[in-house]
């Protein structure tokens, strides 16, 4: 999802609420495959609280009324895309489970981190 010219705001909230809701999916479904220690069972939660809520919020953010309630908003879907990033790295040095199992939603987190940032620098409060 590339935000250049040719990319209307309308296409990139609604390919950034596709994409905000596909990592809530696909943590839902990694998650499943956690081990079921009491470490794993705490990071989980916290994982799947923080994934979900960057969907949840990114939503809340595209009916802002305002720039800065915009603004407001999508620092929230900001922090809690890092925060589920913290969770899939601590996930995985913790030697809870493997790096590659976990790779392809680090890079999508991370590319989701960088993307909406970017959006919320353009955004003026």
């Amino acid at each position: 999802m590339s935000n250049n010219n040719s990319t209307s705001k309308w296409e990139f909230a609604e390919q950034s609420r596709k994409r905000t809701k596909k990592l809530a999916i696909d943590t839902i479904r990694f998650s499943q495959s956690l081990p079921r220690t009491d470490e794993a069972i705490i990071m989980k939660r916290q994982l799947l609280r923080s994934a979900t809520s960057v969907g949840a919020n990114y939503r809340a953010a595209c009916r802002a009324r305002s720039a800065a309630e915009f603004y407001s908003k999508i620092s929230i879907v900001v922090e809690e895309a890092d925060e589920t990033l913290f969770w899939l790295e601590l996930l995985e040095e913790s030697g809870t489970i493997s790096r590659s199992s976990v790779s392809g939603l680090m890079k999508e987190t991370t590319e989701i981190v960088s993307v909406l940032a970017k959006a919320r620098k353009n955004t003026i409060k």
